[in-house]
This record gives C-alpha cells, structure tokens and sequence, in this order.
C-alpha cells in the first residue's frame, strides 16, 4: 500500500488539489423517519440540499480558480452512488464548462456508512446511543458497517487514485493545474482524511462532523506535501476538531519536502516511548532494571 501520493508518482502528474465535499441537506438529515421507508442510498435532497449545492459550486470554483492557479485549470470528480450525492454533484456542476472537467467517476467504495437497510427508529437511537459508549470507529451497525470497515475500503480507493495520477489515465497536461473533487458524504470523508494524514483513532474520535456541502481543501504546498493549512485557517482546522498538534502538522506539511518525515509529530512516538531514555548513555541503567524486573 502506497503511504503518500507523492513518493511513486514519478510518471503522472500531482493534482494540485484534493478536495472533500459532503453532499447537500437531504431528507434523511431533515428527517431521520425517512430511513423507515427509503433505502439509504435512495434519499432526495431537500430543496434546501439542491440550492447548498448550487452555492457550494460557486464557493468550489472561486477555490480552484483562486490566485496563482494556471489558467487552464481542469476538475476530475469522483461521486458516491447515492442519489444525494449524485444531486449534489450535478447542481455544483452548473458552475463549470465542459471544458474545465475532465470526466467524472462513481465510485462505490465512497459511499455512506452502511447502517443496516430500513432503519427502525426508535432502534436506531439505542444503538447510535451505544456507538457513542463503544467508540465511533470500531462500533459495527447491525447488519451494517463500522468506520472501521469503511476505512478498509477508503484505502482501497487510494490505490485508484494513485493509478489514475501514475498511468495518467486522466490524460491531462502537465502545465495546466489538476483538482481531484469527491463528492461523498461526512464520515467517509473524515475517514479519508485520517487515512491521508496518518491520524489515529482517538484524533479520529474527536473529529467534527462536515456541515452540510461543506468542503475540506488538501492543497500541494511549496516542498509537495499535500496540507490542509494552505488553503484553511487555524480556527477552522479547530472547528473541525483538530488538536493543536494536528494543527502543528498541517502547518508543517504545507512547507515540508515530500517524503520529508515530521520528528516533531508526538503521536508517532510519545505516545508509546515517552518512558524511554533520550541517550544511549542509559542503556546500562535500563538493562540492569530490566535484569531486576527478571
């Protein structure tokens, strides 16, 4: 498994952005009786949705086509296959030419969490109640998924992803900027970003969720690492539930060298070794209480 885009895509070329969208206000979220007699993937936008789109893609366009962007700019989207985000695609598409998109891909592996088929409400409560007590990550639905799951098959979309830059599949020139756009849904979308930037799952835990048609911009920053705080402020990287380490490290991502490692990261090693000696000067003390230990 590939662990950063940039450290094999020698043939292709980088999209210069990668930006998370939730789609917009659907049924379900206005109303969660919805679930009761509509399938999952089967629920409409509101009103209310369809127009958070419409906004979203002229918010979406302003982003792309922001302040040293080459002029030539192009846009490759990849959808979940809900009806919600396939709505919410297709009103953000309002605000793009033909000539700004590349194509547009469904991919089934971005799709919502799987809660189960027609939800009993009242069900759901007590078990949406025991998820917060088990842990948002690994608690499964019955029938359904855990984040956990979800997890599994992010990163196997990741592996497509990487195909997609280094087969240049997307025919794309090199001298224009490339902005890969998916369209998913809120904890898909967080799951990617954990995957992306290695959080664990207690950083995870306490990530917000997206507000509806919101978006998170990951952006190449000046070394080749792709950051959050490039395009972000650090209150909106707070909103989102992101620690001040976290914080620490987006900003470090958005002037580090690719394939550069972050020494300054405290949950790669304190969280585990913070017991440890500094010096190897130590070693003699460490094995004699280790011998005690025996």
């Amino acid at each position: 498994m590939r662990e950063n885009i940039g450290e094999e895509m020698k043939g292709g070329v980088l999209p210069r952005r990668i930006i998370l969208m939730r789609h917009g206000e659907s049924q379900g979220n206005l109303d969660t009786a919805a679930y009761t007699t509509t399938p999952d993937h089967g629920i409409h936008l509101t009103e209310q949705g369809l127009e958070q789109a419409r906004d979203a893609g002229v918010r979406l366009r302003r982003a792309i086509g922001a302040s040293g962007c080459s002029p030539d700019w192009r846009v490759q989207f990849y959808v979940s296959p809900y009806d919600r985000t396939r709505s919410t695609l297709r009103e953000v598409g309002r605000c793009f030419s033909k000539k700004r998109i590349i194509g547009v891909r469904e991919e089934s592996r971005i799709r919502e969490q799987d809660f189960g088929n027609f939800q009993v409400e009242e069900r759901m409560k007590v078990i949406k109640e025991t998820r917060e007590r088990f842990g948002r990550f690994f608690y499964r639905f019955p029938e359904g998924e855990s984040a956990a799951d979800v997890f599994d098959r992010v990163s196997s979309f990741f592996e497509s992803l990487w195909r997609d830059i280094d087969m240049n599949r997307l025919r794309h020139d090199p001298s224009n900027d490339l902005n890969f756009v998916i369209v998913s849904h809120g904890l898909t979308s967080r799951i990617f970003l954990m995957k992306w930037f290695k959080w664990t799952v207690d950083q995870f835990e306490h990530l917000n969720n997206f507000g509806n048609c919101e978006f998170r911009v990951m952006q190449l920053g000046s070394g080749g690492e792709y950051s959050l705080a490039v395009h972000h402020t650090e209150e909106e990287m707070l909103e989102w539930g992101l620690s001040p380490d976290m914080i620490a490290d987006q900003k470090w991502r958005a002037t580090a060298s690719r394939g550069e490692w972050n020494d300054q990261c405290p949950w790669y090693l304190g969280d585990f070794f913070d017991h440890l000696p500094d010096s190897d000067d130590d070693d003699d003390a460490v094995e004699n209480e280790g011998e005690l230990i025996l």
